[in-house]
């Protein structure tokens, strides 16, 4: 039986795309409540393998102690349905690390068919350094993307109206960000508001375009100091 939750705790780590360590199988069973952890287990709360004797105190003390409590209920209830669970929740190691984990239990049950107690999975999920900074970076560069899609439609507006090229287009929106102490993707949101509540006025006249461009009241619009790049 060990081997079977060991071949499925394999199995459920390349489905996962888990790295080694990252899952592993437990088993309790109720009568005597008496807990098995596999090596990976153990591991994931900061123990050598044949090093420590898992019991429900112990389950519970290694609970982040704003998760212990649910954890708790969850193990009462268990105690009473005998039926199987999932949860998820925090644990903390030896060394203090906190761990984001996925626990699912099945029923153990005996030759007979009768519930002796419950076994499963626990799954760490806690991103890794390089996953946590890749989805930073992700992050980062989504908004910077939408900061300059922002700028582009601007300075496109810019370049229809006025007849000027991508480089001076963006060189009068950053003057424009500079002497109005406008932050530059702001100003461009501004400019692509008054441009468009321009539009109707602006087919008799341009005038309508160039207040747009250059009223001082912008800066009463702005959310923080110019910058010549996007912010």
């Amino acid at each position: 039986m060990q081997s079977e939750l060991e071949g499925h705790a394999v199995e459920v780590e390349q489905a996962l795309g888990g790295a080694p360590q990252r899952v592993g199988w437990f088993r309790f069973h109720f009568d005597d409540q008496r807990w098995e952890w596999s090596e990976q287990v153990q591991r994931m709360h900061g123990y050598e393998p044949g090093t420590v004797t898992p019991t429900t105190e112990l389950v519970l003390e290694h609970k982040h102690p704003n998760d212990r409590r649910a954890v708790k209920k969850t193990i009462d209830d268990m105690l009473i349905s005998r039926r199987p669970f999932s949860t998820r929740h925090r644990i903390v190691d030896t060394h203090g690390t906190v761990h984001q984990v996925v626990v699912v239990g099945d029923q153990l049950t005996d030759h007979h068919g009768a519930v002796i107690g419950t076994q499963g999975y626990y799954v760490d999920i806690t991103p890794t350094p390089d996953r946590a900074r890749e989805e930073m970076i992700t992050a980062r560069v989504a908004e910077i993307t939408e900061q300059r899609a922002v700028i582009e439609q601007a300075k496109g507006m810019l370049m229809l109206v006025y007849g000027l090229d991508e480089d001076t287009a963006f060189d009068l929106l950053r003057w424009r960000s500079q002497s109005s102490n406008v932050k530059l993707r702001r100003l461009a949101e501004i400019l692509i508001e008054r441009f468009r509540n321009a539009r109707d006025d602006a087919i008799s006249s341009r005038s309508v375009f160039d207040h747009a461009l250059l009223s001082d009241d912008a800066a009463q619009n702005g959310d923080g100091a110019a910058s010549p790049v996007a912010n």
